[in-house]
C-alpha cells in the first residue's frame, strides 16, 4: 500500500522592503558610531577603510531598496492574482 505524503508547505513570501530599510539603517548607524567615537582609533590604526565600507553599504542599499520595493509590488500583484483565481 502506498504512503500518502503530507501537503508540502508554501514558500514563505515575506514583504522584503523592511530588510532593505534594516540594512541601510544599520550601514549608517555602524557608519556614524565609528566616524563619532572611533575615528581617532581608526585613523591610528590605518582603519579608515571602515568608515568608506559604511557608507558605500550605505549608499549600495538605496538601489537595492529600489529592486525589494519592485519585488513587492510583483508580490502584491501575485497575491491579488491568486485570490481572484481561488
Amino acid at each position: 500500500m502506498p504512503q500518502e505524503q503530507p501537503p508540502r508547505p508554501e514558500p514563505l513570501d515575506p514583504p522584503m522592503v523592511p530588510f532593505a530599510v534594516a540594512g541601510l539603517i544599520g550601514w549608517a548607524v555602524v557608519g556614524l558610531v565609528l566616524l563619532i567615537f572611533f575615528r581617532g582609533w581608526l585613523t591610528e590604526h590605518g582603519h579608515q577603510n571602515w568608515l568608506w565600507t559604511c557608507l558605500a553599504g550605505f549608499l549600495w542599499g538605496f538601489p537595492g531598496l529600489a529592486v525589494m520595493m519592485r519585488h513587492d509590488a510583483n508580490r502584491r500583484r501575485r497575491r491579488e492574482a491568486a485570490a481572484r483565481r481561488g
